[in-house]
């Protein structure tokens, strides 16, 4: 039996697909490589020795999911396939709406059909909008403020209604924080299409030449150095992580769990970090701050290791490392394969 994997050839999907393939799990990725390239495939398989099986399809696309499912004995689904840009879903929010939530039901309705009933689901610490208190933990009030926040709170909502009538689905609803760094192999890695809207990858790219400055948006927060803090996590925990989930899932429930460290980072920490790790100077300017954000975000980590077992156990120069890893070795990202 498989574990279908939505959005499988993704920065996250691909992690996981290698984890999944450690643990001995049979792997089906299902992507329409919108915004992931076909050459990750075959590092899955350098690093596994195992090739995951791979279909072309949209998420919104019933028939196709199903004939996915049927064709590849699919028995559990871990759907991460999705928009996922806040400042691109405010100016394309019914694309977002679509893809994120209509996504999801029709992944529902395939395992519906196929009498399936283990699902991972793909969520984001944006559900909870400005923090009360923290560290955030899994009761914080849900405001999101952005589209894409939105759309994952929809799905989230919309998965427990689902759970709570006569459909037999067990859920783990996973709210991913920050999530950073790359295999240690160097071979699979973040390799954003544009300009990264992420701190991490663009600070990379600074190091290797391909961006002049890093902006620092505000250095006036109450926060150790001024800048923003947030809660970074190693991708390879990222995707223990769903490996875990999808071991404790729960008949007849849905779980929901933060994914994160406990722990803040400030952007100049980060920097300081990456430095090292690089040898490289990573040259900043401070811009104003922007609209919507907020000085400190950060997880509270003990519901995970309660309900899953999971523990991120690598820290802010191991994400460091493995990122500087992949970018020097992949400058221009897959286009290098």
């Amino acid at each position: 039996m498989a574990v279908l994997v939505t959005g499988g050839a993704g920065y996250i999907g691909s992690h996981i697909c290698v984890e999944l393939l450690k643990s001995g799990h049979k792997v089906v990725v299902y992507d329409n490589f919108q915004n992931s390239r076909i050459g990750v495939i075959d590092r899955i398989r350098r690093i596994t020795g195992t090739s995951p099986e791979v279909v072309k399809g949209d998420v919104r696309d019933l028939g196709s999911l199903t004939a996915a499912m049927t064709a590849h004995g699919v028995s559990s689904v871990i759907h991460l396939a999705g928009l996922k840009s806040v400042a691109h879903s405010v100016t394309q929010a019914s694309d977002y709406y679509d893809t994120n939530v209509v996504g999801t039901l029709r992944v529902v309705q395939a395992m519906q059909q196929r009498g399936i009933r283990k699902l991972v689901f793909s969520s984001s610490a944006t559900v909870y909008g400005e923090p009360q208190s923290l560290p955030l933990d899994e009761s914080h009030r849900l405001a999101p403020f952005s589209p894409y926040g939105r759309t994952k709170l929809h799905c989230e909502l919309m998965l427990n209604d689902i759970v709570n009538s006569s459909c037999p689905l067990d859920v783990a609803i996973l709210r991913y924080f920050n999530p950073v760094g790359a295999h240690e192999s160097g071979l699979i890695g973040e390799d954003p299409n544009e300009t990264p809207n992420n701190l991490m990858p663009y600070v990379s790219q600074v190091a290797v030449g391909r961006l002049p400055v890093l902006n620092v948006f505000g250095n006036d927060y109450p926060t150790p150095d001024g800048t923003g803090v947030r809660d970074y996590v190693h991708v390879v925990d990222l995707a223990e992580g769903h490996v875990a989930a999808l071991s404790r899932l729960q008949p007849g429930a849905a779980l929901t769990v933060n994914l994160g460290t406990g722990r803040g980072t400030t952007v100049l920490q980060l920097v300081e970090a990456f430095a090292s790790a690089s040898g490289k100077n990573v040259p900043t300017a401070i811009s104003p701050r922007r609209a919507g954000d907020v000085a400190a975000y950060y997880a509270s980590s003990e519901r995970a290791l309660d309900l899953l077992g999971w523990r991120a156990r690598r820290d802010i120069d191991d994400m460091c490392r493995d990122t500087w890893n992949w970018q020097r070795q992949n400058p221009n990202g897959y286009q290098d394969s």
